[in-house]
């Protein structure tokens, strides 16, 4: 961890000397990326490119589905409205998650009907089923804990990032995010959706405490998976974090080559 702490800082130190973020467009742009490679995780296929054509010019692509395409819609929605709650520091509730949900969800989300009662995932209910992390995996959390479970992760994060916000050690504001990713994932509040909200919980977070926001790459998808199972099979975040902070490290690295780069030619 002493090691990541110190690459980390250091990236972040040139990162905001070589004045980055302040190109034009900047912000909105890699916004477009973190969307694009949280669908791109759950399979979409829309580039970087085309959701730009798609959020500035209400150009769809051609060849992509219309569930692609509305999934990457809904999510910057989500996000749009996350980053006024940060902005505001408002506390993180169960509602105002299920809210979110119901924005990621808007438009992809469907009814289902089950013996303990229906549920609508494109208002953000939480599931009233129970899951399994995958072909032949274990199941998540019995979904009659999941409300308990969901105001106690609540109660937990907002107690956390109130001392964090305080403190403003980022190697230490990453950490959280990066647990409150992990710990809302593992809970799996709803039947859909629970990756993209738990890495738009991480950077609603991130946002919160003036960082910039880290995103896990749709190549590394295989290797973020293992390091969820890991952490949940070794009943420890250490796994998921120091994945976490590897992929932000390397993310980082890329930005600073690139824009060096440019600035060369």
């Amino acid at each position: 961890m002493n090691a990541q702490r110190t690459q980390l800082l250091a990236l972040l130190d040139q990162y905001h000397q070589l004045g980055i973020a302040q190109q034009v467009d900047y912000d909105k742009f890699y916004l477009y990326s973190l969307i694009t490679h949280s669908t791109a995780i759950e399979g979409s296929t829309v580039t970087e490119v085309e959701n730009q054509l798609l959020f500035d010019d209400d150009l769809p692509a051609r060849g992509r589905s219309m569930q692609e395409l509305l999934m990457n819609l809904d999510l910057r929605r989500a996000y749009e409205q996350s980053r006024r709650w940060a902005a505001l520091h408002i506390d993180i509730t169960p509602d105002r998650l299920r809210e979110l949900a119901a924005l990621v969800m808007r438009n992809t989300g469907a009814t289902y009907n089950t013996l303990a009662g229906s549920f609508d995932a494109a208002a953000g209910d939480l599931r009233l089923v129970n899951v399994t992390a995958g072909a032949g995996g274990t199941s998540y959390l019995h979904y009659l804990k999941v409300p308990a479970r969901l105001d106690a992760f609540c109660t937990w994060l907002n107690a956390e990032r109130k001392k964090l916000l305080a403190q403003g050690d980022a190697v230490q504001q990453y950490a959280l995010s990066f647990e409150a990713h992990l710990r809302l994932v593992t809970i799996h509040p709803w039947v859909d959706g629970n990756g993209r909200m738990a890495r738009l919980l991480m950077n609603h977070l991130q946002w919160e405490c003036g960082l910039l926001p880290s995103k896990v790459d749709h190549h590394n998808k295989a290797a973020y998976i293992e390091a969820l199972v890991a952490a949940r099979q070794t009943e420890s975040p250490q796994p998921f974090l120091d994945f976490m902070f590897e992929e932000h490290i390397g993310n980082l690295r890329d930005e600073i080559d690139t824009f060096r780069q440019s600035q060369e030619g």
